[in-house]
């Protein structure tokens, strides 16, 4: 019983030399290029990344901006000047920026970003997230204009 087990953990090994192996020749032989789709498993990656980078106080935050018409304003108006270029006014992400980063950016109106907490779109507007095009804005919005954002972010809906 012993060997079956060392033989089952060695022939696993191998397999995945061998898919490492494959996934290296071909990277060399095509590249890394932004202008292809993410694949599914980068996709994955991509949004364990982002939730390994939320600190767990985040989740819980509740948004102090309250939700009147002219926080609204105030929030789509600075959405407008300073995440449009990327987001696009309703969101979407459909525009030639946020199309063409890697990984693109998200479609806010979908539920990858609707399901997050107030507080965890605080924190990623606040300080970004690594390896993608998400800069951290804290030093440059103070938190009450972050927080107008994300009132702004839950209007935006498919």
């Amino acid at each position: 019983m012993k060997k079956l087990g060392w033989f089952l953990l060695g022939a696993i090994s191998l397999l995945a030399l061998q898919a490492l192996a494959a996934s290296l020749v071909l990277t060399r032989a095509h590249g890394l290029s932004a202008r292809e789709e993410p694949s599914a498993i980068e996709r994955w990656i991509a949004r364990r990344a982002r939730d390994a980078a939320l600190p767990a106080t985040a989740k819980s935050r509740a948004n102090p901006a309250p939700n009147t018409p002219d926080i609204l304003s105030d929030a789509r108006a600075h959405w407008a000047d300073h995440c449009a270029s990327c987001h696009a006014n309703d969101g979407s992400g459909d525009v030639a920026l946020g199309k063409h980063m890697y990984p693109p950016a998200p479609d806010m109106r979908k539920s990858a970003t609707q399901n997050l907490s107030d507080g965890e779109l605080f924190y990623i507007i606040q300080n970004g997230i690594r390896l993608t095009g998400m800069p951290a804005w804290g030093s440059d919005h103070d938190a009450q204009d972050s927080w107008k954002l994300v009132r702004f972010i839950r209007t935006c809906q498919t």
